[in-house]
């Protein structure tokens, strides 16, 4: 019994991604700074309530989800490029350029993994 404690204390289902060179704070303030709540609902962003007329999905749970831009692994280095050159990334997608850094993409995906 004290084995199957000791292996499960070791499952987390909160472990985040770690986006090296990202800081969660300046995150949070660059996607207020690029008004992506304009498209996204996004929790703890004021104001990111989605309602622009080309609204994208809700952002509640992208830190916890497989997938991004519905079929993209949810890894670092994929969140960097999709935010950074989402047409690149896939093609005829809606998600506009926003001419982030690489800096700002990681400071923006680290906070983004917060979002679970």
């Amino acid at each position: 019994m004290l084995a199957c404690t000791v292996l499960l204390a070791g499952c987390k289902d909160d472990a985040r991604p770690v986006v090296p060179g990202g800081d969660v704070q300046v995150g949070l303030r660059l996607v207020t700074q690029y008004q992506c709540g304009a498209c996204h609902v996004i929790p703890g962003v004021q104001g990111a309530d989605g309602k622009s007329e080309d609204a994208g999905p809700s952002l509640d749970y992208i830190g916890r989800l497989s997938y991004i831009a519905g079929g993209i692994p949810n890894q670092p280095a994929n969140m960097v490029q999709w935010l950074r050159v989402p047409h690149a990334v896939k093609p005829g997608t809606e998600m506009p350029p926003m001419g982030l850094t690489e800096q700002e993409a990681r400071h923006i995906a680290a906070f983004l993994y917060t979002l679970r």
